[in-house]
């Protein structure tokens, strides 16, 4: 049974795809390699990590208004994340996600980086407002992986 998590209301069309996880912040200018479609930032928690296609679920963004440019020329190269989960993104980013058509939600009632597991199955849905977890069985083979304590719905803010 898929565990359904609400989040403000989103930017984008509903996708599904494999959540890559990480308690890091977020900067397409300053963490991504655009061109290989990697995290280069050595520091970085994902460093060396793909987020092609993936779902990636990141504290929060940083950065200004490069980011925005920089994702509408990662998409326009088909070189983009399927989605972007934070716990809080500023305008910068959610007008950068819009611009370049990536999907985009927030305001999770718990933290997102603990909430979810890299490997995890998800479906984003911004338009409802909701993520489910729609097959979690990856995480228990990743090291440190992160399990939802028995709720089936966790409620976040409208």
């Amino acid at each position: 049974m898929p565990v359904v998590l609400r989040c403000h209301r989103g930017i984008g069309p509903a996708v599904s795809g494999t959540a890559l996880v990480a308690a890091d912040n977020f900067s397409a200018r300053y963490d991504l390699d655009r061109a290989r479609g990697i995290f280069a930032r050595p520091s970085h928690k994902l460093a060396g990590e793909s987020y092609v296609d993936r779902i990636l679920v990141l504290d929060g963004a940083k950065g200004g208004v490069a980011t925005a440019w920089m994702l509408h020329d990662m998409a326009a190269r088909r070189i983009v994340p399927r989605a972007l989960i934070f716990n809080r993104v500023n305008p910068i980013l959610a007008q950068g996600a819009a611009f370049a058509g990536v999907v985009l939600v927030d305001r999770f009632a718990g933290d997102v980086t603990a909430l979810f597991c890299t490997g995890d199955e998800l479906r984003v849905d911004p338009a409802e407002g909701i993520v489910e977890i729609v097959n979690r069985d990856a995480c228990a083979l990743i090291p440190g992986g992160r399990e939802i304590t028995g709720k089936k719905s966790i409620s976040g803010r409208k």
